[in-house]
């Protein structure tokens, strides 16, 4: 173990069997391109080397293979990243490994396989459990594909979770937690039901616009994220981010806190973003989007960044009082220093007023009620 904050390792797999309507992510299809993939696989390991020459020795919390959809990849190419990982770092006693997997029986198959090569947390974009949502949303995989997926996962990887998306067209209250409920009984200790939001440049933001698409109303959209936080909660899930539910400590995703804790992160692999400490700094990296200028970027200069920006204290203070506020542990007082923001000043007694913000003399914790307006109050902040 080392004396330093431990880090977690983002690594971006960008191919997609098909481009969801809804999604604005770094992503490409997946078919045609298998040279261009060896080449990326090379890329990110040897980025993850050169990462490794700029973090010095660190302890490593967490391993996340995003994208895209990484369950396409070779399993024992995600071995070869893996492995790399903790041979370049030291990994914790409780070292999180995530796979994120659409559940298509294709993929379902290779479960074992990644399981192998040392992912021990799957991820599993389930997003809807009908098959006309399913449709809706662009899905290449069914209800019963889905179930099938979840009850394989469930016993091959020790850890589940299932992403679910809500605030679908015509959805009720009723239907969306009686999906819920079904999503429990499949057996996750992790949920993370995210609202459907309307990315501009998407399909879905086309339809909105010709009017082929009419999203939930504000009020319907709070009604299905009331119904979001009563359903699970009766389940015994904790509500420790806004959008993720554990149930209990163990179950809580050691990779997304890292990002909402302000922790350091490697981000490898075309279009991935990381945040580093380099002498002393905050930084932001910004990798190539396009995977051939990742590989011809890498190959350059060992590394796959395109920029990086020093943050300055105020805007490194920012980002961390957007992403901690997302948590229930909220942010210290002391980490957002340079915002000049305490349990005095009265941009944080109005909100504290108005039941927005929890009274507490050492951190900043949004209400469950904040949470509901979080945009809102972390804006009131920000601009405090």
């Amino acid at each position: 173990m080392t004396s330093l904050a431990p880090l977690g390792v983002y690594i971006h797999w960008p191919y997609c069997a098909r481009i969801c309507p809804y999604c604005d992510f770094n992503v490409l299809r997946d078919r045609g391109r298998e040279v261009e993939q060896r080449a990326l696989k090379d890329a990110i390991l040897a980025d993850l080397r050169r990462h490794r020459e700029l973090t010095g020795p660190r302890d490593l919390i967490s391993i996340f293979l995003g994208g895209g959809t990484p369950s396409l990849m070779d399993p024992d190419w995600a071995g070869e990243m893996i492995a790399l990982c903790r041979q370049l770092w030291t990994p914790m006693p409780n070292l999180e490994v995530t796979l994120e997997a659409n559940p298509t029986d294709a993929e379902a198959d290779r479960f074992s396989g990644f399981a192998s090569a040392g992912v021990q947390r799957l991820s599993l974009g389930v997003q809807a459990l009908d098959d006309a949502s399913l449709t809706l949303l662009g899905r290449n995989h069914g209800a019963d594909e889905a179930r099938r997926a979840a009850a394989l996962g469930a016993r091959v990887f020790p850890r589940l979770s299932l992403d679910l998306i809500y605030a679908r067209p015509g959805q009720t209250p009723e239907a969306w937690r009686a999906e819920l409920s079904e999503a429990i009984d499949l057996g996750a200790e992790h949920l993370s039901p995210y609202q459907l939001t309307i990315e501009a440049g998407t399909a879905f933001d086309r339809a909105v616009k010709r009017g082929t698409l009419v999203p939930p109303g504000e009020d319907l959209a709070a009604e299905l994220f009331d119904v979001t936080q009563d359903t699970l909660t009766a389940a015994g899930f904790t509500a420790y981010e806004v959008s993720n539910h554990a149930r209990g400590p163990a179950a809580r995703s050691n990779h997304n806190l890292v990002y909402w804790r302000g922790q350091d992160y490697v981000g490898a692999g075309p279009g991935a973003h990381g945040r580093l400490t380099l002498d002393g700094a905050r930084t932001a990296t910004f990798a190539a989007a396009r995977p051939a200028d990742y590989i011809a970027r890498v190959a350059e200069t060992g590394l796959g960044w395109v920029t990086q920006e020093t943050l300055t204290p105020q805007q490194a203070a920012e980002e961390r009082l957007l992403a901690g506020l997302r948590i229930e542990d909220g942010v210290s007082f002391d980490e957002i220093a340079a915002l000049s923001l305490t349990p005095a000043h009265p941009e944080v007694l109005s909100l504290a007023q108005a039941g927005l913000i929890a009274s507490d003399p050492d951190r900043l914790r949004a209400t469950p009620a904040g949470r509901l307006v979080l945009n809102w109050v972390t804006s009131r902040l920000a601009l405090a």
